[in-house]
């Protein structure tokens, strides 16, 4: 699919509209498809697809998945979350997740923004460079 300027703008308008107070409003994102599906424009098919990408990734921009080798105690699991928060804004959510692969520390991932200080990581580096 190519995406020319006029489904660049419709489909950015559409993000644009999507927000009440600064947070994603599902019923004004629904409403939203609702209308463009009855109103079928020219090119609605591209401009929902994009529309939907663009959705993808501000959600995305909202999620931290942490990740480390063992379970987290819930003192440590806060402070990751209130600083994340402090960084990224309130409406951010988290998961933790388990991963052994690791061998230790932590990967952290907020839409495109990864921090990953795991041992995993560092030896891989370590091995690129001999």
């Amino acid at each position: 699919m190519k995406i020319n300027k006029e489904i660049r703008q419709a489909s950015r308008e559409m993000l644009r509209a999507s927000f009440t107070d600064r947070q994603l409003d599902r019923g004004k994102i629904s409403a939203l498809v609702e209308s463009v599906a009855a109103k079928k424009p020219r090119h609605y098919v591209d401009v929902l697809q994009q529309y939907k990408r663009l959705l993808r990734l501000e959600i995305e921009k909202r999620h931290a998945q942490i990740e480390s080798a063992m379970a987290l105690s819930p003192e440590v699991a806060a402070k990751i979350t209130d600083r994340l928060k402090k960084k990224y804004g309130n409406d951010l959510t988290t998961e933790f997740t388990i991963d052994q692969t690791l061998l230790g520390g932590m990967r952290v991932r907020v839409g495109s923004d990864v921090w990953d200080g795991t041992l995993r990581n560092r030896l891989e580096r370590l091995q690129q460079q001999l």
